[in-house]
């Protein structure tokens, strides 16, 4: 039944079609496993972020299935009125531990973390430096702060340090970054970008959910790739890409722990993380800790995929286990993805306004759970439809 006053809703769905910039949902049955059945298709999935496969792990269903027995399916309330459970607590805990930080708090989301967090801290009368490429949840925190927001030019320090230099007026500083750049899969350049913050005293934020889990010696995210354990003074990171389970954290020092308790509003006002989730993202990390080879053939996979799409003549961009092929034309892109997914491939089309105009592209994700059979039938489908379509 149509309502009259909804009538905008259809003609603004139009005009998204005409733009190629109409989406649909895609029904997956079963696990996020490398091979799945999606539209009553069989298809290598090759655009989860499920990177080391943690999902469908034994010991996180495991995990998961005796939290329920013993502690039920929902913590019920918010933790500040009665839904802070032990397990919220022991989470934190070996999160800060996993993190090197003093203490961390948990979050229903990494979007929920970045909108409630970064207005909490920064609000009139500050300023953020966001880099131009950072996560909508970070350009909507900040919309949100009320603060003054100085973009920079992808990865520019030169700009970065110009606006800085240019700060003095305002009374609190941030810089805020992606760790690894979800559209583009690239790094931050961290070391300059504190080497910055401590010439001009400002304060760091990294959002650190598709490096956590992959970067560095154990894995714990960019700063210890870098080296710059408690050089940054905010982590954000997710529960639910390299482990496998869901929700997010801030990580930090104790005072910032306490005073996110008291101010952050989304975090004060929604039903805290349930029991399975809590228990299944714990086994992650311990996996992450104990079994260093589950990351070891992540990175495998990931230099083999990205060589033989090189080869096959693909532009490929980025450093990490998500690899972007720029197309740019949204209809082409959408073309590709469809072609691909007839020939048993699932990668999905990312167009305008994840991206920018003009920058419509295929984003690949590796898992280590992809065996060679998968990586190499899904080259085979791309080399067929790049000759196709003229892309190669």
């Amino acid at each position: 039944m149509k309502n009259k006053n909804l009538q905008f809703l259809e003609r603004e769905l139009d005009e998204i079609k005409e733009k190629n910039l109409y989406r649909t949902l895609r029904l997956l049955k079963g696990e996020q496993q490398p091979v799945v059945i999606i539209d009553d298709r069989e298809v290598i999935l090759l655009c989860s972020n499920n990177y080391l496969g943690l999902s469908s792990h034994p010991k996180l269903k495991a995990a998961a299935k005796e939290a329920i027995d013993k502690y039920g399916c929902s913590a019920s309330s918010s933790r500040l009125i009665s839904g802070n459970m032990g397990l919220h607590e022991k989470l934190e805990g070996k999160i800060a531990n996993f993190k090197k930080t003093e203490d961390s708090l948990l979050f229903n989301s990494g979007y929920t973390a970045n909108v409630g967090v970064i207005p909490t801290l920064i609000g009139k009368g500050d300023v953020i430096f966001s880099d131009e490429l950072n996560h909508a949840s970070i350009i909507d925190g900040c919309r949100m702060s009320r603060a003054e927001i100085r973009v920079f030019p992808h990865k520019d320090m030169d700009f970065l340090e110009k606006l800085l230099s240019e700060s003095s007026k305002f009374k609190r500083k941030l810089i805020i970054t992606d760790g690894v750049f979800s559209m583009d899969g690239d790094l931050a350049p961290l070391p300059e970008i504190v080497k910055l913050a401590d010439k001009y005293s400002s304060a760091i934020m990294v959002d650190d959910a598709h490096a956590t889990g992959i970067l560095g010696r154990g894995g714990r995210g960019i700063v210890e790739h870098y080296g710059l354990d408690g050089k940054v003074e905010i982590i954000m990171g997710t529960l639910g890409k390299a482990l496998g389970s869901f929700g997010a954290y801030i990580a930090g020092n104790k005072i910032l722990k306490e005073y996110l308790i008291n101010k952050c509003r989304s975090f004060i006002f929604t039903t805290a993380l349930p029991p399975p989730v809590l228990a299944s993202s714990f086994a992650a990390i311990e996996l992450i800790e104990g079994e260093p080879q589950i990351r070891e053939k992540l990175w495998s996979n990931v230099k083999y995929l990205r060589k033989e799409l090189t080869q096959l003549g693909y532009s490929i961009g980025g450093e990490t286990q998500i690899i972007p092929i720029i197309i740019g034309d949204e209809g082409l892109t959408m073309t590709l993805g469809e072609r691909l997914l007839d020939e048993g491939v699932f990668v999905q089309g990312i167009r305008y306004p994840t991206v920018p105009r003009g920058k419509a592209r295929l984003r690949i994700t590796v898992s280590s759970a992809h065996s060679m059979d998968n990586l190499e039938k899904a080259l085979d489908a791309f080399d067929k439809v790049g000759h196709e379509l003229k892309i190669i």
